[in-house]
């Protein structure tokens, strides 16, 4: 019985995570026991198991007396976030670089492909989720080989949080010039080659950038 209720809470916090990083869930959106409830089929139990999982990861925050929100989001938020995920992800990645072997560089290549193969827009013009995991799974492979697990757990979290900032913004004209694509292939290829500067440079630009064109979505 508690396998069952583990089981159905990995799928729920599945399932709100995937609705939170997609949009689905606004930023600053109360997670409502009654509305979650009825709009995932899930129990009390269950919710209470699960939301401050979501809490944890840095996609809710819980106020007293109020309950659950998705996390807000602001522009001073989002620079303090690419700050602290450049430093953290970037020292990551030169780690992995150092520690990676054949097998690291053939779940690089083997995720960058995926990534080119998906498409990033739902027919309603969100970021889709199989884009989202792929993307995900790119730069975790990118991390994979580091030794330092807490140091990957954080670069995880707060890439995780980066990506709700993805819903809060519109498609700027800048944005749809970008070359996402080259940005991901002169990374994988660079940490492969095992140019350790090259890659986290490459890195930090693409973080930036992308941070950039939100702030500029944002106002658009």
């Amino acid at each position: 019985m508690a396998r069952a209720t583990a089981t159905r809470a990995d799928e729920i916090h599945a399932r709100l995570r995937a609705d939170i990083l997609g949009g689905v869930l606004a930023p600053g959106e109360k997670l409502a026991f009654g509305q979650l409830q009825a709009r995932y089929d899930v129990s009390t139990g269950v919710l209470r198991e699960v939301l401050p999982r979501l809490v944890e990861q840095g996609l809710a925050v819980s106020e007293a007396q109020l309950g659950f929100r998705v996390v807000p989001v602001s522009v001073p938020d989002l620079l303090e976030l690419t700050d602290t995920r450049v430093f953290v992800e970037t020292e990551a990645l030169r780690r992995s670089i150092a520690h990676g072997d054949v097998e690291w560089e053939s779940a690089v290549l083997a995720a960058r492909h995926r990534l080119s193969r998906t498409a990033s827009l739902d027919t309603d013009g969100r970021v889709s989720e199989a884009w989202l995991a792929a993307h995900s799974g790119f730069h975790g492979a990118l991390l994979q080989a580091c030794p330092n697990t807490r140091l990957v757990h954080i670069a995880e979290s707060l890439r995780d949080v980066s990506e709700v900032y993805r819903c809060w913004s519109v498609r700027s004209p800048e944005s749809a010039a970008r070359d996402v694509e080259a940005e991901h292939d002169r990374i994988a290829t660079a940490a492969v080659d095992r140019d350790a500067d090259r890659a986290v440079d490459e890195l930090r630009r693409h973080i930036e950038l992308t941070t950039d064109l939100l702030i500029a979505g944002a106002g658009a």
